[in-house]
Protein backbone atom coordinates (compact mmCIF):
# COMPACT_ATOMS: atom_id res chain seq x y z
CA UNK A 1 0.00 0.00 0.00
CA UNK A 2 1.09 3.33 -0.97
CA UNK A 3 0.23 6.79 0.18
CA UNK A 4 -1.75 8.88 -2.70
CA UNK A 5 -2.29 12.33 -3.27
CA UNK A 6 -6.44 11.83 -4.38
CA UNK A 7 -6.31 16.15 -5.04
CA UNK A 8 -4.79 19.39 -5.09
CA UNK A 9 -6.75 22.98 -4.48
CA UNK A 10 -5.82 26.12 -3.68
CA UNK A 11 -6.38 29.66 -2.99
CA UNK A 12 -4.99 33.21 -3.41
CA UNK A 13 -6.33 36.22 -2.17
CA UNK A 14 -7.48 39.19 -4.49
CA UNK A 15 -5.41 41.68 -3.42
CA UNK A 16 -2.37 42.15 -6.43
CA UNK A 17 0.78 43.92 -4.88
CA UNK A 18 2.51 44.44 -8.17
CA UNK A 19 6.22 45.67 -8.93
CA UNK A 20 4.86 49.25 -9.82
CA UNK A 21 2.54 49.24 -6.58
CA UNK A 22 6.43 48.75 -4.62
CA UNK A 23 7.72 51.11 -6.69
CA UNK A 24 5.42 54.17 -5.39
CA UNK A 25 5.82 52.71 -1.35
CA UNK A 26 10.06 52.09 -1.63
CA UNK A 27 12.95 53.34 -3.21
CA UNK A 28 12.86 50.44 -5.90
CA UNK A 29 11.99 49.48 -9.46
CA UNK A 30 10.39 46.89 -11.20
CA UNK A 31 13.61 46.17 -13.16
CA UNK A 32 15.67 45.92 -10.18
CA UNK A 33 13.00 43.55 -8.51
CA UNK A 34 12.82 41.19 -11.89
CA UNK A 35 16.46 41.15 -11.86
CA UNK A 36 17.22 40.04 -8.36
CA UNK A 37 13.64 38.08 -7.21
CA UNK A 38 12.04 36.90 -10.66
CA UNK A 39 8.84 38.31 -8.93
CA UNK A 40 5.90 40.60 -10.98
CA UNK A 41 3.30 40.05 -8.80
CA UNK A 42 2.46 39.02 -4.93
CA UNK A 43 -1.22 38.56 -3.26
CA UNK A 44 -1.82 40.24 -0.11
CA UNK A 45 -4.63 38.75 2.41
CA UNK A 46 -7.05 41.70 3.42
CA UNK A 47 -6.90 43.02 6.91
CA UNK A 48 -9.61 40.48 8.24
CA UNK A 49 -8.13 37.58 6.11
CA UNK A 50 -5.85 34.76 8.09
CA UNK A 51 -4.01 31.91 7.80
CA UNK A 52 -7.10 30.03 8.82
CA UNK A 53 -9.21 32.12 6.50
CA UNK A 54 -7.19 30.76 3.27
CA UNK A 55 -6.31 27.24 4.14
CA UNK A 56 -10.33 27.17 4.50
CA UNK A 57 -11.03 28.37 0.79
CA UNK A 58 -7.83 26.30 -0.26
CA UNK A 59 -10.04 23.09 0.29
CA UNK A 60 -13.51 24.49 -0.87
CA UNK A 61 -11.25 24.87 -4.25
CA UNK A 62 -10.20 21.18 -3.92
CA UNK A 63 -13.66 20.34 -3.20
CA UNK A 64 -15.31 22.03 -5.57
CA UNK A 65 -13.14 20.86 -8.43
CA UNK A 66 -12.98 16.77 -7.59
CA UNK A 67 -15.94 14.30 -6.32
CA UNK A 68 -14.08 13.89 -3.15
CA UNK A 69 -15.07 14.13 0.45
CA UNK A 70 -13.21 15.39 3.21
CA UNK A 71 -16.05 13.84 5.77
CA UNK A 72 -14.09 10.39 6.79
CA UNK A 73 -10.41 12.62 7.18
CA UNK A 74 -9.30 11.76 10.87
CA UNK A 75 -6.22 13.98 10.70
CA UNK A 76 -5.80 17.71 9.85
CA UNK A 77 -2.19 18.89 9.41
CA UNK A 78 -1.60 22.26 8.68
CA UNK A 79 2.06 23.71 7.86
CA UNK A 80 1.96 27.34 8.53
CA UNK A 81 4.71 29.79 10.60
CA UNK A 82 1.94 32.73 10.25
CA UNK A 83 -0.45 30.99 12.71
CA UNK A 84 -3.90 33.28 13.36
CA UNK A 85 -2.97 32.60 17.18
CA UNK A 86 -0.27 30.97 19.42
CA UNK A 87 -3.33 28.50 20.13
CA UNK A 88 -5.49 27.52 19.00
CA UNK A 89 -4.11 25.72 16.20
CA UNK A 90 -5.37 26.42 12.46
CA UNK A 91 -6.12 23.10 11.50
CA UNK A 92 -8.24 22.95 14.42
CA UNK A 93 -10.12 26.20 13.34
CA UNK A 94 -10.58 24.08 9.81
CA UNK A 95 -11.86 21.23 11.22
CA UNK A 96 -14.30 23.19 13.22
CA UNK A 97 -14.92 24.87 10.28
CA UNK A 98 -15.88 22.09 8.31
CA UNK A 99 -17.09 19.94 11.07
CA UNK A 100 -15.22 16.86 10.49
CA UNK A 101 -16.05 14.53 13.14
CA UNK A 102 -13.57 11.95 14.44
CA UNK A 103 -10.44 13.76 13.19
CA UNK A 104 -7.07 14.90 15.35
CA UNK A 105 -5.59 18.65 14.49
CA UNK A 106 -1.83 19.84 14.25
CA UNK A 107 -0.04 22.86 13.06
CA UNK A 108 3.38 22.04 12.00
CA UNK A 109 5.64 24.83 11.89
CA UNK A 110 9.22 24.30 9.60
CA UNK A 111 9.06 27.63 7.97
CA UNK A 112 9.34 27.30 3.82
CA UNK A 113 10.79 23.55 4.27
CA UNK A 114 7.16 23.28 5.62
CA UNK A 115 5.36 21.44 3.56
CA UNK A 116 8.03 18.91 2.44
CA UNK A 117 7.68 17.97 6.53
CA UNK A 118 3.99 17.95 5.89
CA UNK A 119 4.08 15.48 3.00
CA UNK A 120 6.54 13.17 5.19
CA UNK A 121 4.43 13.21 8.68
CA UNK A 122 1.53 12.81 6.44
CA UNK A 123 3.07 9.50 5.09
CA UNK A 124 4.27 8.13 7.51
CA UNK A 125 0.76 8.42 9.73
CA UNK A 126 -0.85 6.31 6.68
CA UNK A 127 1.78 4.18 6.23
CA UNK A 128 2.29 2.77 9.36
CA UNK A 129 -2.03 2.72 9.74
CA UNK A 130 -2.38 5.79 12.16
CA UNK A 131 -4.74 7.39 10.17
CA UNK A 132 -6.64 6.50 6.76
CA UNK A 133 -7.31 9.86 5.08
CA UNK A 134 -5.50 12.90 5.86
CA UNK A 135 -6.14 16.52 5.14
CA UNK A 136 -2.61 18.50 4.44
CA UNK A 137 -2.63 22.01 4.02
CA UNK A 138 0.35 24.84 3.01
CA UNK A 139 -1.27 28.47 4.49
CA UNK A 140 0.50 31.23 5.24
CA UNK A 141 -0.13 35.14 5.25
CA UNK A 142 3.60 36.22 5.50
CA UNK A 143 2.11 39.83 4.90
CA UNK A 144 0.72 39.95 8.15
CA UNK A 145 4.56 40.45 9.77
CA UNK A 146 6.24 42.48 6.86
CA UNK A 147 7.80 45.48 7.15
CA UNK A 148 6.94 47.66 4.01
CA UNK A 149 9.10 49.94 4.13
CA UNK A 150 11.81 47.21 4.29
CA UNK A 151 12.85 46.91 0.73
CA UNK A 152 14.74 43.36 1.09
CA UNK A 153 11.85 41.41 2.45
CA UNK A 154 8.52 42.61 1.39
CA UNK A 155 9.59 42.93 -2.48
CA UNK A 156 10.16 38.94 -2.07
CA UNK A 157 6.63 37.48 0.08
CA UNK A 158 3.13 37.23 -0.74
CA UNK A 159 0.12 34.96 0.55
CA UNK A 160 -1.50 31.84 -0.63
CA UNK A 161 -2.93 27.91 0.80
CA UNK A 162 -2.83 25.08 -1.27
CA UNK A 163 -4.66 22.22 0.39
CA UNK A 164 -3.94 18.24 -0.43
CA UNK A 165 -6.24 15.21 0.44
CA UNK A 166 -4.06 12.28 0.83
CA UNK A 167 -5.34 8.46 1.85
CA UNK A 168 -3.77 4.93 1.33
CA UNK A 169 -4.56 2.75 -1.60
CA UNK A 170 -2.48 0.46 -3.92
CA UNK A 171 -2.68 3.18 -6.81
CA UNK A 172 0.39 4.08 -8.92
CA UNK A 173 1.72 7.07 -7.18
CA UNK A 174 3.75 6.91 -3.97
CA UNK A 175 6.40 8.59 -1.79
CA UNK A 176 9.34 7.15 -2.44
CA UNK A 177 12.34 8.89 -0.06
CA UNK A 178 12.61 11.79 2.03
CA UNK A 179 15.54 13.35 3.82
CA UNK A 180 15.65 16.71 6.35
CA UNK A 181 18.42 18.18 8.46
CA UNK A 182 18.81 21.93 10.30
CA UNK A 183 21.39 23.95 11.18
CA UNK A 184 19.62 25.48 14.95
CA UNK A 185 23.05 27.58 14.76
CA UNK A 186 22.06 29.45 12.16
CA UNK A 187 18.49 30.63 13.03
CA UNK A 188 19.12 34.27 13.10
CA UNK A 189 19.78 34.37 9.61
CA UNK A 190 15.52 34.21 9.14
CA UNK A 191 13.64 35.14 12.37
CA UNK A 192 10.22 37.04 13.80
CA UNK A 193 9.86 37.45 17.61
CA UNK A 194 7.29 36.35 19.22
CA UNK A 195 7.62 35.50 22.97
CA UNK A 196 11.68 35.50 23.42
CA UNK A 197 13.21 39.12 22.88
CA UNK A 198 16.27 36.90 21.46
CA UNK A 199 17.33 34.21 19.40
CA UNK A 200 20.28 32.89 20.07
CA UNK A 201 21.31 35.65 22.36
CA UNK A 202 20.89 38.25 19.32
CA UNK A 203 18.25 40.88 19.83
CA UNK A 204 15.33 41.22 17.59
CA UNK A 205 15.32 44.71 15.62
CA UNK A 206 11.59 44.77 15.61
CA UNK A 207 8.85 42.78 17.76
CA UNK A 208 6.57 40.56 15.17
CA UNK A 209 8.29 41.67 11.96
CA UNK A 210 10.22 39.30 9.87
CA UNK A 211 13.84 39.65 9.58
CA UNK A 212 15.96 37.98 7.77
CA UNK A 213 20.07 38.20 6.51
CA UNK A 214 19.51 37.81 2.72
CA UNK A 215 23.41 37.86 1.63
CA UNK A 216 24.39 35.23 4.27
CA UNK A 217 21.25 33.08 3.65
CA UNK A 218 21.54 32.83 -0.15
CA UNK A 219 25.40 31.99 0.19
CA UNK A 220 24.01 28.81 2.67
CA UNK A 221 21.24 28.20 -0.13
CA UNK A 222 23.56 27.71 -2.52
CA UNK A 223 26.58 25.48 -0.96
CA UNK A 224 24.06 23.11 1.11
CA UNK A 225 20.70 22.89 -1.20
CA UNK A 226 22.39 20.91 -3.71
CA UNK A 227 24.44 18.67 -1.46
CA UNK A 228 21.04 18.17 0.63
CA UNK A 229 18.88 17.40 -3.28
CA UNK A 230 21.94 14.51 -3.59
CA UNK A 231 21.67 12.88 -0.58
CA UNK A 232 18.24 12.89 -1.28
CA UNK A 233 19.13 11.11 -4.26
CA UNK A 234 21.37 8.82 -3.18
CA UNK A 235 18.88 7.79 -0.47
CA UNK A 236 16.68 6.16 -2.76
CA UNK A 237 19.16 5.28 -5.16
CA UNK A 238 18.14 7.62 -8.04
CA UNK A 239 19.99 9.51 -10.62
CA UNK A 240 19.17 13.44 -10.56
CA UNK A 241 18.43 12.50 -14.64
CA UNK A 242 16.01 10.37 -13.49
CA UNK A 243 13.66 13.35 -12.10
CA UNK A 244 11.22 14.76 -14.71
CA UNK A 245 10.28 18.37 -12.42
CA UNK A 246 12.37 19.66 -9.36
CA UNK A 247 9.95 21.75 -7.84
CA UNK A 248 12.06 23.64 -5.01
CA UNK A 249 10.56 26.27 -2.78
CA UNK A 250 10.00 29.62 -4.97
CA UNK A 251 12.37 32.06 -2.58
CA UNK A 252 13.73 33.65 -5.37
CA UNK A 253 14.48 33.06 -8.55
CA UNK A 254 18.46 33.99 -9.05
CA UNK A 255 18.74 31.50 -6.49
CA UNK A 256 17.04 29.12 -8.10
CA UNK A 257 18.69 29.22 -11.56
CA UNK A 258 21.86 29.26 -9.22
CA UNK A 259 20.92 25.95 -7.91
CA UNK A 260 20.27 24.32 -11.27
CA UNK A 261 23.49 25.43 -12.88
CA UNK A 262 25.48 23.88 -9.29
CA UNK A 263 23.63 20.61 -10.17
CA UNK A 264 23.65 20.52 -13.67
CA UNK A 265 19.94 20.60 -14.03
CA UNK A 266 17.86 21.83 -16.79
CA UNK A 267 15.89 25.37 -15.54
CA UNK A 268 13.28 23.99 -17.99
CA UNK A 269 12.36 20.83 -16.05
CA UNK A 270 12.26 23.21 -12.84
CA UNK A 271 8.38 24.43 -11.54
CA UNK A 272 8.12 27.85 -9.73
CA UNK A 273 5.44 29.65 -7.75
CA UNK A 274 7.18 32.79 -7.48
CA UNK A 275 6.66 34.63 -10.48
CA UNK A 276 3.29 35.98 -10.15
CA UNK A 277 2.80 35.09 -6.12
CA UNK A 278 5.68 35.88 -4.51
CA UNK A 279 7.53 33.75 -1.61
CA UNK A 280 4.69 32.15 -0.32
CA UNK A 281 6.97 30.07 2.21
CA UNK A 282 5.29 26.37 2.92
CA UNK A 283 2.56 27.18 0.07
CA UNK A 284 5.02 27.82 -2.13
CA UNK A 285 6.51 24.17 -3.75
CA UNK A 286 2.06 22.70 -3.15
CA UNK A 287 1.34 26.07 -5.29
CA UNK A 288 3.98 25.02 -7.86
CA UNK A 289 2.49 21.57 -7.89
CA UNK A 290 -1.17 23.20 -8.54
CA UNK A 291 -0.01 25.30 -11.12
CA UNK A 292 1.67 22.16 -12.63
CA UNK A 293 -1.44 20.29 -13.06
CA UNK A 294 -3.66 23.48 -14.00
CA UNK A 295 -0.77 24.01 -16.98
CA UNK A 296 -0.79 19.97 -17.48
CA UNK A 297 2.51 19.88 -17.52
CA UNK A 298 2.41 16.94 -14.29
CA UNK A 299 1.44 13.53 -15.59
CA UNK A 300 0.52 10.10 -14.44
CA UNK A 301 4.23 8.83 -13.68
CA UNK A 302 6.02 11.49 -13.33
CA UNK A 303 8.91 11.56 -10.56
CA UNK A 304 8.88 14.82 -9.09
CA UNK A 305 11.81 15.94 -6.44
CA UNK A 306 10.34 18.32 -3.80
CA UNK A 307 12.86 20.29 -1.97
CA UNK A 308 12.28 23.19 0.49
CA UNK A 309 14.56 25.63 2.58
CA UNK A 310 14.45 28.43 5.18
CA UNK A 311 14.11 29.35 8.37
CA UNK A 312 15.61 26.82 11.58
CA UNK A 313 17.69 26.90 9.42
CA UNK A 314 16.25 23.91 8.28
CA UNK A 315 16.11 22.19 4.78
CA UNK A 316 15.20 18.98 3.40
CA UNK A 317 13.08 17.12 0.28
CA UNK A 318 10.82 14.33 -0.75
CA UNK A 319 10.51 12.43 -3.83
CA UNK A 320 7.00 11.06 -5.75
CA UNK A 321 6.49 9.21 -8.28
CA UNK A 322 3.10 10.65 -9.54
Amino acid sequence: MYTNIAGIGAYVPKKILTNGDLENMIDTTNEWILKRTGVQERRIAAENEFSSDLAIKAVENLLENSALSIADVDMVIVTTFTADHLTPSVAALVQGHFAIKNAGTMDLNAACTGFTYGLCVADSLLTAGHSKKILLIAAETTSKILDYTERGSCILFGDAAVAVLMEKNSSHQKILQSYFTSDGSLAPLVACSNLAPTVNDKPFEKDHIFQQEGPLLYEYVIKNIPTGIQTLLEKNDMLLQQIDWFIPHSANLRMIKSMCAKLNFPFEKTLISNDFYGNTSSASIPLAIWLGQQNSKIKKGDVLLLYGFGAGLTHGGIIIKW
